[in-house]
């Protein structure tokens, strides 16, 4: 009998992509305007946000871990900007017009980011029947504001931050830790992400029933995954749901 629900948050219940885009946008504006002349900020803004979100090459690894280890994730993304605009535009520039343009990719992000449209009925309603969890990867600098921002607190039991755990998913403890917090068995879970490598294999690694929200994603087949149930858009968690649970609620 299904009981628990766990759900990543980006991407699958919030338009992580969406905030993004627009994000990355303004911010190669704001780049070009502090430079002073033309250059590939585009380029530059994807070669940012594949800098925060861990896609690293060795020398970058190298490079930033580092200044996270020692400082926490501003300091990190403030060096990024630097070196990315050294890199791009062969300029350089202060701590403090870094430090500026950071804040406002974080701004900027942020009121872009909302939930998929029907989400946040959705997990209201399925509280009403369900244990409810979201499970997400990712550092306190940039989670906990999304959190707020959505106010997700209001619409599901429980939280559990990556960034602030011994291990961020794919590992078994953090499942584990979602299990004993709902008090249930891994067959009586699911657990819905949009990522193969985090998401469902962390859910296979737990024994817990995996649902993966492919986005039009390719399935890699170097992974050796194949996800349980898979749905192409978050709107289709609702109907799943309902299969999955008897029919039992009503959104």
């Amino acid at each position: 009998m299904l009981k628990a629900l766990f759900f990543d948050m980006d991407d699958t219940l919030c338009d992580t992509l969406s905030a993004n885009k627009m994000a990355k946008q303004l911010f190669s504006t704001a780049c070009l305007a502090v430079v002073g002349k033309p250059f590939d900020a585009p380029k530059m803004a994807e070669e940012y946000v594949r800098c925060i979100y861990r896609e690293w090459q060795d020398d970058e690894e190298a490079r930033y871990m580092p200044l996270i280890a020692s400082g926490g994730e501003r300091p990190f993304r403030v060096q990024l900007i630097a070196d990315l605009i050294h890199k791009f535009a062969e300029v350089d520039i202060t701590p403090d017009v870094a430090n500026h343009l950071q804040t406002k990719f974080d701004n900027d992000r942020l009121e872009h980011y909302h939930f998929y449209p029907g989400i946040a009925e959705f997990l209201l309603d399925a509280r009403r029947y369900f244990k409810t969890v979201v499970i997400t990867n990712g550092p306190e600098h940039s989670q906990l504001p999304k959190l707020a921002k959505v106010n997700l607190a209001d619409f599901v039991d429980h939280i559990i931050v990556g960034g602030q755990e011994p291990a961020q998913k794919p590992a078994k403890s953090i499942f584990d830790k979602a299990l004993a917090l709902v008090g249930c068995s891994a067959n009586e879970a699911i657990h819905v992400g949009d990522s193969l490598a985090a998401d469902i294999q962390g859910a296979h690694n737990a024994a817990i029933t995996s649902v993966w929200i492919q986005h039009q994603q390719p399935l890699d087949a170097e992974l050796g995954l194949n996800p349980h149930h898979t749905l192409m858009h978050p709107n289709e968690i609702p109907a799943l749901i309902r299969q999955l649970g008897d029919n039992a609620f009503s959104v």
